[in-house]
C-alpha cells in the first residue's frame, strides 16, 4: 500500500502535458481516476494510455462553468463514493500586454485559470469535509511567483490561485484536508498550442513567442513526478521544472527588481 492506493483521484486537463502524465503516474500507483477535459478527443487519448485494469471514468468538462464543476463533483461522488485528491490543472494561456488585451481576453484567461480553481476547490470541499481528509492540488505557476511580460491575464490568473492556496493552509488547518500550491516552470506541454495571442498583438507578444520555445523544456512527466512526491512528502508548495527554484528565490531576495535580472535570464 502506499499514499495513493485505492484513492480517488480528480485532474482537471486530463487530456494532455501534466495532466495526462499524473493519470498515467497515479494509474500505476493503484488510484481510481476522474480525469476530466474539455478536449473529448485528447481525453480519449488518456484513456486509452492508461494500463489494463486501472479503474477511471472520463468526463468531458469545461472548467471556466460554475455549473458544469459543481455537476462534475456531484458525479464523481456518485460515482466512486469519495474524491481524496482533486487535482486542479486545467488552464490555457493568452499571450498579451495588459495594454494590448481587450477585456474579453482577459476574462476568458480568468475564467478557466482562476475561476476554475475556485469552482474546483469549493465543488469538492463539502466531500472532503464529510470524509475528514483530503488533499487540494493547485497548479499555480512559477509566473505566480514573478510577473513576466506578454503574460499579463496569466500572471494575474496564477498568482490568484497562490493567495488561494496559502489562504486555505491556514483556514483548513487541523481539518485534515491539505492545501498544496505547485508551480511549474518551463514544462513542454501544449498549453501553448491551446492558448490564444491577443487580437493586437504587438513587438512584446511577438518576443515572449519567441522566447517561449526555449524556455518550455521539463517533460511533463517530471513534473508530475515531482508533484506526486512533495504530496508524499507532505510539502504544501512544490516547484518543479526549468528555473523554478531560481524564480521563487529571485522573487524572494529581489521582490522589487527581479524584472532586471529575469530580463538577463531570457533568451
Amino acid at each position: 500500500m502506499n499514499k495513493f492506493t485505492s484513492k480517488v483521484a480528480v485532474i482537471t486537463g486530463a487530456g494532455s502535458g501534466i495532466g495526462r502524465a499524473l493519470a498515467k503516474q497515479l494509474a500505476a500507483e493503484n488510484a481510481r481516476l476522474a480525469l476530466s477535459d474539455i478536449n473529448a478527443v485528447e481525453l480519449e487519448k488518456t484513456c486509452h494510455s492508461l494500463p489494463d485494469g486501472c479503474e477511471f471514468r472520463s468526463y468531458v468538462l469545461d472548467v471556466s462553468s460554475r455549473e458544469a464543476v459543481y455537476a462534475h463533483a456531484v458525479e464523481v461522488e456518485q460515482d466512486f463514493g469519495a474524491a481524496h485528491y482533486v487535482f486542479n490543472n486545467a488552464g490555457v494561456d493568452m499571450i498579451g500586454t495588459i495594454e494590448n488585451m481587450e477585456i474579453d481576453e482577459i476574462e476568458w484567461q480568468l475564467n478557466v485559470n482562476l475561476w476554475g480553481v475556485i469552482y474546483g476547490c469549493k465543488a469538492f470541499l463539502p466531500i472532503m469535509r464529510r470524509q475528514g481528509e483530503g488533499s487540494l492540488v493547485n497548479i499555480s505557476s512559477v509566473f505566480g511567483l514573478v510577473s513576466y511580460p506578454a503574460q499579463g491575464a496569466y500572471n494575474i490568473s496564477k498568482f490568484g490561485v497562490r493567495a488561494l492556496t496559502e489562504c486555505l493552509w491556514r483556514e483548513l488547518e487541523g481539518s485534515g484536508i491539505n492545501t498544496v500550491c505547485v508551480h511549474p516552470g518551463g514544462i513542454k506541454t501544449n498549453i501553448e498550442k491551446g492558448g490564444r495571442r491577443t487580437r493586437n498583438a504587438g513587438p512584446q507578444e511577438a518576443e515572449f513567442t519567441k522566447a517561449a520555445d526555449a524556455l518550455l523544456v521539463t517533460p511533463p512527466e517530471k513534473c508530475a513526478e515531482d508533484i506526486l512526491n512533495g504530496i508524499r512528502r507532505g510539502k504544501r508548495r512544490i516547484l518543479t521544472g526549468h528555473m523554478s527554484s531560481t524564480l521563487f528565490w529571485l522573487s524572494r531576495l529581489l521582490p522589487n527588481h527581479y524584472h532586471r535580472v529575469i530580463s538577463w535570464l531570457s533568451p
